[in-house]
C-alpha cells in the first residue's frame, strides 16, 4: 500500500476506525507521514506515537469511548463492526449466562474502580482468559491501568491496521 497516494481525508477515511471512534488519531498522524512509512508495522507505530503524545484528556476520552467486554452495546448491536468482529473471534458473542453475569459484574466494578471501561485486546484470547485477566486487573492502581489500557489500545489498533494493510 503507498499511503502517499491518499490525501488526508482518504487516510483518515481508511485508518480513522483504527483507534476507537476516536479518527483524530488518524488525522493528527496524517502530515507525519514520510517515505519510510512501508509496512503496517510502520504505521501502527507512528499511530502509536501519535496517541500517545496527545494529552491525557484526550487519552481518557480515547479509552472511554471502548465499549465494554459482552456489554450491553454488543447485546444491542451498537458495536462499530470492528470491536463486533474482534468480541466475537473471543466467543464473546457465545457468553453462558453465568459468564455474562460474571462480565456484568467485572464491567461494573471495574469501571465503578477506574472510571473508565476495560480494555483488552481480545484476539488470541476467549472468555476464560479475558475474564482471568479482568479478575486480576481489578487489582492494579489507576496509573498502572490508565497505561496498561493505551497498551491495549495500541495492540488492538496494530491488529486493526495489519487488517486494512491485507
Amino acid at each position: 500500500m503507498n499511503l502517499s497516494e491518499l490525501n488526508q481525508q482518504q487516510f483518515v477515511d481508511k485508518f480513522g476506525g483504527v483507534y476507537e471512534h476516536s479518527p483524530w488519531v488518524a488525522k493528527q498522524t496524517y502530515p507525519l507521514l514520510s517515505s519510510s512509512i512501508k509496512t503496517a508495522d510502520d504505521l501502527a507505530a507512528l499511530m502509536t506515537k501519535t496517541m500517545l503524545n496527545a494529552n491525557k484528556q484526550a487519552q481518557l476520552e480515547l479509552i472511554c469511548a471502548h465499549p465494554d467486554l459482552a456489554g450491553k452495546a454488543a447485546i444491542a448491536g451498537d458495536l462499530t463492526d470492528e470491536s463486533t468482529n474482534e468480541q466475537k473471534g473471543a466467543g464473546l458473542d457465545q457468553c453462558s449466562k453465568a459468564e455474562f453475569a460474571e462480565f456484568t459484574r467485572l464491567n461494573n466494578a471495574y469501571t465503578e474502580k477506574f472510571n473508565f471501561p476495560f480494555i483488552i485486546a481480545v484476539k488470541g484470547h476467549n472468555r476464560s482468559s479475558i475474564l482471568a485477566a479482568f479478575a486480576a486487573r481489578l487489582n492494579n492502581s489507576t496509573q498502572d491501568e490508565f497505561f496498561e489500557a493505551l497498551k491495549q489500545i495500541n495492540r488492538i489498533a496494530k491488529f486493526r491496521i495489519k487488517e486494512i494493510y491485507k
